[in-house]
């Protein structure tokens, strides 16, 4: 797996409208973890892929009600099967930390990588998210420098008032040693 042209090899990639330029300013330098399940808790499905291309089935569950007209994505999923799915390239801005600040700078989107992770935030993942997950963090940092240990962070981190994912159960452990 490589980067060329700020979009992953060897990976599925699917085109999400759900994106768009970054300022000017901007330069990458934060990872987002996210962590996603459609309906909630429930796996092995394209209900995220899905939500992400703007193709959800709002009567699939009665959950999809609420989600119907949202523009979401993120640049990655990891399914529990620890496969990569890209959505957005890196250099564009994925919709996918909503109303958010960090260290005093708003709007992550701006500036940051989101990854989702098929899960929630009260479960545990899958050891093959683990494994792909650090692949994919140890190539971003070094095609993208700025990204540093203290600025791979959880959407409850930028959003604490409203999001709660990756969650207690996302062993943070696991990323000290790799960067």
């Amino acid at each position: 797996m490589e980067i060329k042209k700020h979009r992953l090899t060897d990976t599925t990639f699917l085109s999400s409208p759900n994106f768009n330029d970054r300022p000017n300013t901007s330069i990458i330098d934060m990872i987002v973890i996210h962590s996603i399940s459609l309906p909630h808790g429930k796996y092995r499905n394209n209900n995220v892929e899905n939500l992400f291309l703007n193709k959800l089935d709002q009567h699939a569950h009665t959950s999809f009600k609420k989600l119907q007209g949202l523009k979401v994505s993120s640049h990655i999923y990891i399914k529990r099967s620890g496969k990569i799915i890209q959505f957005v390239p890196f250099n564009y801005r994925a919709w996918h930390a909503g109303e958010s600040s960090f260290e005093g700078k708003e709007n992550c989107n701006n500036n940051s990588i989101g990854i989702e992770l098929e899960g929630t935030d009260n479960t545990e993942f899958d050891l093959r998210q683990y494994d792909s997950l650090i692949k994919l963090i140890q190539l971003l940092v070094s095609t993208y420098p700025e990204i540093s240990m203290n600025r791979i962070i959880g959407h409850s981190d930028i959003a604490p008032d409203r999001k709660t994912d990756p969650g207690p159960f996302f062993d943070w452990g696991i990323l000290k040693d790799i960067i």
